[in-house]
């Protein structure tokens, strides 16, 4: 396939209650065992790929390397990537939608663009956001790519107190409406995990819903009933993965 095939194959691929299941990846080596394993397409996570190079998250990992290490995907994997780009190295929408365009030209057919603000606090206000969007939405239109803005809110990864999550759920639903308005694909809440309030949240959306796996969530068959359209695994392959190697490795060592 060629890129805009795979752009418009990822695309159908988030259905209302028959998700797509993206198992996060952080190279080619893991994206080549996630393709093998039969996934239909690959989503990198920020944090792992961080990790993997030895960063910390929050767009810690130089631009560079996360393109060369989008790239180094793209390159060995005939599957649709969408790429985990937080807050695309801008503040200001051009600057993010010249970023993104780095993605593109290496065939990337999406990204995750969250509304925190990586170097500063809390999250953009909505209209902010929402300029960040359209531009990024503008440039992939101008390249004649079905580019993928899979639009993150961090409400509720930012709130550790459960208990307050449902008190969030009116201002992400006006955060959805708005990234849709301004281009957005999809509608990214990671941090929620209770069924009712993600069930109201995929009826109140304009967007298909992505919910990543934590503990607590539901499972993917009970996500599905309450109508989400995409699952993903965030960190959790990558920490998984590192303590099977640690717990590997100190058999090994404790045998010496």
């Amino acid at each position: 396939m060629n890129q805009t095939e795979k752009a418009k194959a990822f695309g159908a691929l988030h259905r209302k209650g028959d998700p797509i299941v993206l198992y996060n990846i952080w190279d080619a080596g893991t994206a080549r065992a996630v393709a093998d394993a039969g996934a239909k397409a690959l989503a990198t996570g920020s944090w792992s790929v961080a990790a993997a190079h030895g960063f910390a998250d929050g767009e810690k990992l130089p631009m560079s390397v996360l393109v060369e290490t989008a790239k180094s995907i793209a390159d060995v994997i005939d599957l649709p990537l969408s790429v985990d780009f937080e807050g695309a190295y801008a503040a200001e929408p051009q600057a993010a939608a010249a970023n993104v365009a780095s993605l593109v030209e290496i065939g990337a057919v999406g990204i995750n663009f969250e509304d925190r603000v990586v170097a500063g606090e809390g999250l953009y206000p909505v209209e902010s956001q929402a300029a960040r969007i359209r531009a990024i939405h503008a440039m992939a239109d101008g390249k004649d790519i079905p580019f993928f803005i899979n639009a993150r809110t961090d409400l509720f990864l930012a709130e550790s107190d459960l208990a307050k999550h449902a008190g969030l759920v009116d201002e992400a639903i006006a955060r959805g409406r708005a990234y849709a308005a301004a281009g957005g694909n999809g509608f990214f809440v990671p941090g929620l995990i209770d069924p009712a309030l993600i069930e109201k949240i995929c009826a109140a959306s304009p967007l298909p819903v992505n919910i990543m796996m934590r503990p607590g969530a539901p499972d993917v068959k009970t996500l599905a009933s309450l109508g989400v359209s995409r699952i993903s695994y965030g960190p959790g392959p990558y920490r998984s993965m590192m303590e099977k190697l640690k717990q590997e490795a100190a058999a090994i060592y404790n045998l010496i």
